[in-house]
């Protein structure tokens, strides 16, 4: 009689024997295999220079290794990884990094500072999506070969178009494009100067806790233990099964058949809360829920509106009712986990205070506005309880819901009046949301560029000053500072109603230890995880 184990075992000798085909008739899952329930149809690409959704980020950042990255503990400092030191010229346009020794990637092969080199050069030659966070800096497909050079072995040196900040550059170069593929193997798999794009796609080559086996589109996703890589734990396999009803997760969950369930609701969560056959891992995400005020709306340009916007909801109703633990109260751009972050929350419903700021505005008699807002919830939810705020100072609101594809759309044209919606930051750095909440160069509708804030037509040369003096500072604690201030003068003065943070659980058996959330996807990590 075939044991579970062997059965298991000997699936990976065949073409990817699926144990996803296993769980529904076995009642525990086996030691060494990690099996999570998790949404994962937005992943199109796994190349780390490609990839820009949330899963994918978040799976490559198991299977790769930056320089640096930032600390899970400590959003102030970032940590070395695949670099053991770096330094700064006096003009902060030269930086060097020394690699350490002892990294490997899958293949068994040394990461050098040659693969390094290459990777950052790849990612602004593919120029695929996230290749901005690293343009940013100057380097661009004709120049990188000169600029980002492997000096020896284990030197790289970065050459910059403008002075930076190390901090800056540091955060950039820890986001998921920063990633180190293992330069032969790309090049191997390269099919029409494509840099092995189209075979990374699928397939592998770093130096992180775990290679991918196998990737069925919004089917599951299938990682073993690169046998050279730094992973220390008892897991061999992890299988991430696509789930999208939260409520099949939960029971997924209490009967056994998976580890780990990742996208659960407030209602479900509040099912496992005080049971010690689960351990909730909790964090907060950079995903903020906020309401944008369109300013070639005339009633919506008063700046005496935003603040009785503002003070008008009831944000404590809201996230107690509605989204209990699944968000938070947040009301400054920047997400908390992130350096610099303002936690303040100045603005609490107070209806009072509100209507004078509408007199103030000449609007004493208010006005009628259509607000549009994602049809998933808990977006319906929320808009009917700030449609019932609103209406208490005389903005009656007409509600119109749409799937998020369409409700962008109409606010990347423009045309929105008011809209509550979402936004996710693109990297572990303030400048990240600094920018496309501050920074509009041009504010005509046919405008090249076009950041968050050119959606709702607003433009303060203030805010870009403030902006753009916090990214250049060099002095690390300075620059906070200015971060710090730039979000109160952000909060005070602007059309968005900055209202929560989303919270991200990995509902876990309690079995299960060592899983860690981070702030942005590619930081959710199980390079600690085992499994009693």
């Amino acid at each position: 009689m075939i044991s579970r184990r062997n059965l298991l075992i000997g699936g990976a000798a065949v073409p990817f024997l699926s144990y996803v085909s296993l769980v529904p008739a076995l009642a525990e899952t086996p030691k060494d295999i990690l099996v999570v329930a998790q949404q994962l149809d937005n992943m199109t690409s796994l190349d780390p220079h490609e990839s820009f959704e949330a899963v994918g980020s978040e799976i490559c950042g198991n299977i790769y290794q930056k320089l640096v990255h930032p600390n899970l503990d400590d959003a102030n400092k970032v940590d070395p990884i695949l670099a053991e030191s770096w330094e700064a010229d006096a003009d902060s346009k030269v930086f060097t990094f020394k690699l350490r020794t002892g990294a490997t990637f899958a293949s068994g092969a040394p990461v050098t500072a040659e693969d390094a080199a290459f990777s950052l050069q790849r990612a602004i030659k593919m120029n695929k999506g996230p290749a901005f966070i690293v343009a940013q800096f100057g380097f661009t497909p004709e120049n990188v070969e000169e600029r980002i050079v492997a000096v020896d072995g284990s030197t790289l040196r970065l050459t910059l178009e403008q002075p930076a900040s190390l901090a800056f550059l540091l955060y950039c170069l820890s986001a998921n494009v920063g990633s180190i593929v293992e330069k032969k193997v790309a090049l191997k798999n390269e099919v029409d100067g494509d840099l092995g794009n189209a075979w990374l796609q699928k397939n592998t080559a770093g130096s992180g806790e775990f290679a991918l086996q196998s990737w069925k589109p919004s089917e599951s996703v299938a990682l073993t233990v690169n046998p050279n890589g730094p992973y220390k734990g008892n897991i061999k396999r992890i299988i991430l099964r696509h789930v999208a009803d939260p409520s099949s997760q939960l029971l997924m969950l209490q009967k056994g058949d998976v580890d780990i369930a990742r996208n659960l609701s407030s209602e479900q969560l509040r099912t496992l809360q005080g049971d010690e056959n689960y351990t909730l891992v909790r964090k907060g995400v950079a995903s903020l829920v906020l309401i944008s005020l369109n300013q070639k709306q005339a009633n919506l340009a008063k700046p005496e509106v935003w603040q009785a916007i503002k003070h008008a909801l009831d944000y404590k109703g809201m996230q107690e009712n509605i989204v209990p633990l699944t968000h938070k109260i947040h009301q400054s751009f920047l997400p908390e986990g992130y350096p610099g972050v303002v936690n303040d929350t100045p603005f609490v419903k107070d209806v009072a205070k509100a209507k004078a700021l509408m007199a103030e505005a000449g609007l004493e008699a208010g006005f009628e506005i259509v607000m549009d807002h994602y049809s998933a919830q808990p977006y319906p939810d929320l808009a009917q309880a700030i449609q019932a705020n609103l209406a208490e100072i005389g903005i009656r609101v007409q509600l119109q819901a749409a799937e998020n594809r369409q409700v962008l759309t109409k606010m990347r044209a423009r045309e929105h009046q008011m809209a509550l919606s979402a936004w996710g930051s693109d990297y572990f750095d303030p400048h990240a949301n600094a920018d496309v909440f501050n920074i509009n160069p041009d504010n005509s509708d046919d405008a090249k560029s076009r950041p968050f804030l050119w959606r709702s037509s607003w433009q303060d040369a203030e805010m870009a000053k403030k902006a753009e003096a916090a990214r250049d500072e060099k002095d690390p604690a300075k620059r906070i500072a200015l971060y710090e201030e730039l979000q109160r003068a952000h909060m005070a003065h602007s059309p968005f109603a900055f209202m929560l943070q989303t919270t991200t659980t990995a509902a876990c058996r309690k079995a299960v230890a060592g899983i860690r959330l981070g702030t942005l996807s590619d930081s959710h990590s199980y390079a600690e995880a085992s499994k009693a």
